[in-house]
């Protein structure tokens, strides 16, 4: 049984001001729409200024500059990247792309 589990000093020292703030609102959507989902990896793309959680579904939640999150799905056959307001219209596109 973990007893323990490591967040990464790097990423928490990198996240200042409006990075931290969007860290903060990406969590919160997760929790609010889908934390029964796996992460597949979490972090901050630092030439958009972008944070973000991509899940093992497909959907990523990302922030950048403490804005409202979006939830983002890509289309792996030509790289086009849609964004949603909402986590059910960003399902919906994953669905109708599978």
């Amino acid at each position: 049984m973990k007893t323990q589990i490591e967040i990464s000093a790097e990423v928490l020292n990198e996240l200042k001001g409006s990075d931290f703030e969007s860290w903060m609102l990406v969590q919160k959507a997760y929790q609010e729409n889908s934390s029964d989902e796996e992460v597949m990896c979490a972090g901050m793309n630092l030439n958009t200024g972008y944070v973000y959680i991509a899940l093992e579904n497909g959907v990523q939640i990302a922030s950048c500059f403490a804005q409202v999150v979006d939830f983002i799905i890509t289309d792996f056959n030509d790289g086009e990247e849609f964004f949603f307001d909402t986590y059910e219209e960003a399902i919906e596109k994953q669905n109708n792309l599978n």
